[in-house]
């Protein structure tokens, strides 16, 4: 097809190194959060690029619940080579980056260490098992350059696990007790997620001081000084009190300041005081405008600062609201644009005309303004859509066809199996298959990814657009803004060969259009196009 051969030309010379400065950019598909199409990784599991790095465990864990080579220079490497470009992706999420902690723990499926990110020893420098400081900036700055942006996983509920090497944080920061039980609002938040997962005292209102083992690691590592400075100058412009979760906000916005992070996939949400979320996304805000202002060379547009939030078991028909059974909060209205929908895998089983009519009723009503981000599997869902991948092609014409913001978890467009031999969510989390994708049983699938993927990418309207049934598994989406005017006309599950199709009203006679799918080109007559396809699936585009 003569759009999706232009855009692999273009992803050709992108990986070449052609591109210098953002004027280049701003020729690619309009972006809005709206239509996003995020791709999430584990840092440890998608590429290792730097083998200095390479962690030597100090007992060796179980079956993949250790580190296994992955690096922040991997992620740079696969933007350079233009990979994620090939399935339409303009958003990159990645686990934690912060210093974990160093031991092993056994949870009960066997010893664990932080690979995942989520076991915080230190929130102000990143692991060096994951890279450096440089390593990150490096990474920014080459997304950007492809008009990706990049999004950090971020943890403010709890610690790493306490271990020999890993001390507990002091009683005026973190509770190592009671567990949580999940009866009501209290019991989600003021409670520890699991034994020995010390939690932070985020509603705690005392005045608390740096860590003695914090104050002890800074002073070996030569810092300090310099962050014991940089707080009190925080402190004071922000006139906050020292209260535990204001440290960590300012710990985790500097690498908003610091290196221009585009937004925040903020984990565990629900068992943290939403007043917490606020804070963050007043201090992220201001970050971002900081960061932009002293790197305008390197700024893409005027988006804002975009925050996507973890509530577990959120699900987009429950509106706006979580209900913990004596409260009901409103997290869009706390700091966040968007939620993690867990209702999709469940919708994804619906047909396509009601799946379709749900998201778009909902994002244009009760959610307007906000959004959620879809997904069929991820990092802890135990229970993905096809866990066994015996619907690939599906999965994906489901996923980057609804409405909303589409999260492709690392190996969605390979059938990375999410089935190997280890215990609990380990089993989610191999290692990238990038070896499995010259397979010829994967080659199909790969392609279908991409293809779906920059019809996506290349059409606002798919995600945020509104959407229209015109029978028989054929749907529209229009969108309009800042002066983007985008019409789309897609059928699913169609019979192959020669198919007749009413575009009345979206397209005018005597326009050629594309399927983007096909690479057929067809022209507009008396409202109909006639298009004889070896496909089941037809994505028509107004032809460039």
């Amino acid at each position: 097809m003569r759009i999706f051969s232009l855009l692999l030309s273009l992803i050709f010379i992108l990986s070449c190194g052609s591109v210098k400065n953002l004027s280049e950019v701003n020729q690619l598909p309009y972006f809005t959060w709206n239509n996003a199409t995020v791709y999430f990784l584990l840092t440890d599991r998608f590429y290792n690029a730097d083998k200095s790095n390479d962690y030597v465990h100090p007992n060796p864990p179980a079956a993949y619940r250790g580190f296994m080579g992955g690096d922040i220079k991997g992620i740079t490497t696969k933007i350079n080579e233009g990979y994620f470009e090939t399935i339409g992706v303009d958003a990159i999420w990645m686990t934690p980056l912060v210093e974990n902690i160093s031991d092993g723990v056994d949870e009960g499926t066997g010893l664990t260490y932080g690979f995942h990110g989520y076991w915080a020893k230190d929130w102000t420098k990143p692991d060096p098992r994951f890279g450096t400081e440089k390593d990150i900036k490096d990474m920014v700055m080459a997304a950007h350059r492809r008009g990706i942006r990049i999004l950090m996983d971020v943890v403010i509920n709890h610690t790493g696990p306490v271990t020999d090497s890993d001390p507990l944080w002091p009683e005026n920061w973190v509770r190592t007790k009671p567990k949580c039980t999940y009866n009501n609002y209290e019991t989600t938040t003021a409670c520890t997620l699991v034994d020995n997962l010390p939690d932070i005292k985020t509603e705690s209102t005392q005045e608390v001081s740096i860590p003695s083992h914090l104050i002890e690691k800074w002073k070996q590592e030569g810092r300090y000084e310099k962050e014991v400075a940089e707080l009190d100058a925080f402190f004071k412009k922000t006139g906050y009190p020292r209260r535990p979760y204001y440290y960590i906000v300012k710990w985790l916005t500097d690498f908003i300041r610091d290196f221009g992070i585009d937004g925040f996939r903020v984990d565990t949400v629900k068992h943290t005081e939403e007043e917490v979320w606020q804070a963050l996304r007043v201090e992220s805000d201001k970050a971002f405008k900081d960061w932009k202002k002293h790197n305008p060379a390197d700024v893409l547009d005027d988006q804002p600062f975009f925050m996507v939030g973890e509530v577990y078991n959120y699900f987009v028909g429950s509106g706006r609201l979580f209900d913990f059974g004596d409260k009901k909060v409103d997290y869009f209205a706390n700091g966040f644009d968007a939620l993690i929908n867990f209702d999709f895998k469940y919708d994804a089983t619906k047909s396509y005309k009601a799946m379709f009519a749900k998201y778009d009723t909902l994002l244009h009503t009760t959610l307007q303004g906000k959004n959620v981000m879809n997904y069929i599997s991820s990092h802890d869902d135990g229970g993905p859509y096809d866990k066994m991948r015996t619907k690939p092609l599906e999965s994906a014409t489901r996923l980057l066809l609804n409405q909303g913001i589409t999260q492709i978890y690392y190996g969605d467009e390979s059938a990375r199996s999410l089935s190997v031999s280890a215990n609990g969510d380990a089993v989610l989390r191999s290692f990238m298959n990038w070896d499995e994708r010259k397979l010829t049983t994967k080659k199909d699938i790969v392609l279908h990814w991409q293809k779906l993927g920059q019809y996506r990418r290349n059409h606002p309207s798919i995600g945020a657009g509104k959407h229209f049934d015109l029978g028989k598994n054929i749907f529209a989406r229009k969108h309009s803004a800042k002066k983007i005017k985008d019409v789309v006309v897609f059928a699913i599950d169609q019979p192959k060969g020669i198919n007749v199709i009413d575009v009345s009203g979206y397209f005018d006679d005597g326009m050629q259009l594309n399927d983007a799918y096909s690479e057929i080109k067809v022209i507009v007559k008396k409202g109909k196009v006639i298009i004889n396809s070896p496909y089941d699936i037809i994505l028509l585009e107004q032809s460039k």
